[in-house]
């Protein structure tokens, strides 16, 4: 099997935040302290010495960056400095850009500005919807009168079935983004490999597993438990508020100040996301550990946008309950130029698709153990 070699690679990665791999002797420190590698999988040795021959075939293939998890170790112990955990975030996010078959993603990580630009096209579409008297009947405009003014009247404003088919549409362009996106990964990274089609049966169960788990996580060694619960707590609370407003949107948006039962999974999400992402930003902002010691704007972007989604979302929340109808009607069209943008912009195409890619990683990599050897699995250190 012939690969290219790409002399710009090494060059490419510094839009992706990765600008320390030629200061890499490949001395193997970095897989040895891992304690998550073993010998099919030595990262982030070998995927830094993929970059620095510039072989993005190799890189495509391999699940390597996305079996990372980022403990620090590697980089703390590293003798040139050449970060090597942060290496292995620049290359997820040069993988999550090159899955993505639009180029958006690419856009984005190569140009800051062009994150702002997509997310506030996307905002200023949902806010023109909500302007701009439509034959739906939702429209600031439609809730100016006398009586929609007097009293909260969400059904009035933005009509359930209407907001319901909306939400079925994003979700299934989200999941064709994604999915298309994976099944690209799952193509490259089964390149060459022979697989027993019982084993794709018996190994299923492992990235299923890992997506409501991450407990691989936890076999990191610095500070594995703390990051670990602070994410589980984190897709809890995600999961929770996607489930609501997609699958239980027709219970859980109640059209006056009427109070339900479903509230109160929505004041668990909210509170759950408010406290993990304002802790993530935190810890962004201190530096303290060093997975927080190099911050790119995908890495803030992610917390800041849920957390005003979470702020905004219990806002709106609290002025339907007092019967604030124009508050609530404002606060509603600013929550979704939030959500929307955030769940279109950041999920298929930034750093919220690792959720999606890792567990397809693992499952990569456990298919690929069912083929051959593992010495022929890695050509570069065979060398």
């Amino acid at each position: 099997m012939s690969y290219r070699v790409d002399p710009e690679v090494a060059r490419d990665m510094k839009h992706y935040g990765g600008e320390t791999a030629n200061k890499c002797f490949n001395c193997g420190n970095c897989t040895a302290i891992c304690a998550l590698t073993d010998q099919s999988t030595a990262f982030p040795r070998q995927y830094i010495r993929y970059i620095q021959l510039g072989l993005t075939d190799l890189m495509k293939e391999s699940p390597d960056p996305w079996l990372c998890y980022y403990c620090g170790d590697c980089s703390e112990t590293c003798p040139r400095e050449a970060e090597p955990g942060e290496m292995m975030m620049a290359a997820r996010r040069w993988l999550t850009a090159t899955y993505d078959w639009t180029g958006i993603g690419r856009i984005m990580y190569k140009n800051e500005r062009m994150e702002f630009f997509f997310l506030g096209l996307v905002a200023l579409v949902v806010l023109l919807l909500f302007i701009i008297p439509s034959n739906f009947g939702f429209s600031l405009l439609a809730a100016s009168g006398p009586e929609a003014l007097a009293h909260v009247n969400l059904e009035a404003f933005a009509p359930e079935h209407i907001v319901h088919i909306a939400d079925g549409i994003m979700a299934g362009l989200l999941f064709f983004f994604l999915a298309t996106n994976a099944l690209r990964m799952f193509i490259w990274g089964m390149r060459g490999a022979r697989i027993p089609l019982s084993a794709f049966i018996t190994e299923f169960k492992e990235p299923v597993i890992h997506m409501f788990t991450q407990k691989k996580w936890r076999e990191c060694d610095t500070n594995a438990n703390r990051h670990w619960f602070r994410h589980l707590i984190l897709f809890t609370g995600y999961g929770t508020m996607l489930l609501l407003v997609v699958v239980f949107l027709t219970a859980f948006q109640e059209p006056n100040t009427q109070w339900n039962w479903t509230a109160l999974f929505g004041y668990y999400a909210t509170v759950t996301l408010l406290w993990a992402t304002w802790m993530m930003m935190s810890d962004r902002k201190k530096k303290k550990d060093q997975i927080h010691k190099f911050s790119h704007l995908s890495d803030w972007m992610f917390p800041m946008l849920l957390f005003l989604t979470a702020a905004t979302g219990i806002l709106l929340h609290f002025f339907r309950m007092v019967d604030f109808a124009i508050g609530t009607y404002v606060i509603y069209v600013i929550h979704l130029m939030i959500a929307v943008p955030m769940l279109v912009i950041e999920v298929p195409f930034g750093k919220w698709a690792h959720l999606f890619y890792r567990p397809v990683a693992i499952y990569i990599n456990a298919l690929r153990k069912h083929s051959v050897p593992v010495e022929a699995t890695s050509p570069i250190l065979q060398q």
